[in-house]
């Protein structure tokens, strides 16, 4: 059975409670016409229409810290989580589990919601953005977070956020081109994933797992750069002690770099999964969509992923690790 591990969908009721509170009401039109965001009819007919394949659930963007404050986050991801957990039990033969929505802008509710979803709902891990409201993942206040996940040994996913806000140049006042999402969204994940390599989170907590999404983003392509190019840290830069960390480090940036995992949602990118693949092998790598953000509302990725995935060759150990059997080992379903 082929396992989706990353889609994205808005549980009706937190779909209800969101747009009351997002202050930005822009992005709701869009949401609108792709009923398979919010539509659990639509989403089924679409899962149906794949015969053998399944879905990880996961909330869709904004996070919960743009759209509420502290004192009302962790209600809102109370509200996914329920329903969520909903979801999988009422059509499991569709949504074998799901990925758990956490009010990083309350760091200890964060804590407490990890427990409540993993033990009392049933969620395989949780979803955490490659900021918070611009302040960056390995800042200590979010060290618990991760420290939990480790704890219930569950993964975490790495989602980029960054918006038309986040300039490109100095001089501009906000990104064009929609360059924030196509290029912003890449670099997010990538600037993310160097915090955590930096801040030295795997040292301190070697057996975490996280789950890059759209294949580890701009690292594999840049393997020269993160590798011989960090393997220099410090040469470029005399206001901090970089050389010192480099020093400090068990490790090479690059073997830190290849401990996360990656997921195959790349739009149907044939050079770009080689290269993912290349980078972190078979067994560090899941199947995923990104369902439902294409034209077609999720089918064209969904089939266009598959199919990409099937051409390639590979062993067929391999192939069936990519298409289930890495998600299931590491969200310990068949435990």
């Amino acid at each position: 059975m082929r396992l989706d591990a990353f889609t994205h969908l808005f549980p009706p009721r937190y779909f209800e409670r969101m747009q009351e509170l997002i202050p930005n009401k822009g992005p709701i039109k869009r949401w609108l016409n792709i009923p398979t965001l919010w539509n659990v009819e639509e989403r089924l007919r679409m899962i149906d229409s794949f015969g053998d394949y399944q879905q990880v659930l996961s909330n869709s963007m904004p996070p919960l810290e743009v759209v509420a404050g502290p004192d009302v986050s962790p209600e809102l991801a109370r509200i996914a989580n329920d329903g969520f957990a909903e979801l999988c039990a009422k059509y499991p033969d569709h949504f074998p589990t799901f990925i758990a929505s956490l009010p990083m802008n309350n760091p200890d509710a964060a804590v407490e919601e990890i427990d409540r979803a993993v033990t009392q709902l049933g969620a395989r891990g949780v979803q955490i953005f490659s900021n918070v409201k611009g302040a960056p993942l390995d800042r200590p206040e979010y060290f618990p977070i991760f420290e939990r996940m480790v704890h219930h040994d569950l993964p975490l996913w790495l989602h980029p956020v960054r918006g038309a806000d986040f300039a490109d140049y100095k001089d501009e006042e906000k990104s064009k081109y929609e360059i924030w999402w196509t290029l912003g969204w890449p670099y997010e994940t990538s600037a993310a994933m160097s915090h955590i390599v930096f801040s030295k989170m795997f040292e301190k907590l070697p057996n975490m797992k996280v789950i890059t999404h759209h294949m580890g983003a701009m690292i594999p392509f840049f393997e020269g750069r993160v590798g011989p190019g960090w393997d220099q840290l410090g040469t470029r830069t005399a206001d901090e002690d970089y050389e010192g960390l480099l020093k400090s480090m068990k490790k090479r940036p690059l073997d830190y770099f290849k401990m996360f995992y990656a997921d195959t949602a790349l739009f149907g990118s044939v050079s770009g999964t080689k290269c993912g693949l290349d980078f972190f092998g078979a067994d560090q790598v899941v199947f995923a969509s990104d369902c439902p953000f294409d034209p077609e509302g999720g089918y064209m990725f969904i089939r266009e992923t598959i199919k990409v995935l099937e051409d390639l060759g590979l062993p067929k150990e391999d192939l069936d690790k990519i298409m289930g059997g890495n998600a299931r080992r590491l969200m310990k379903m068949d435990s």
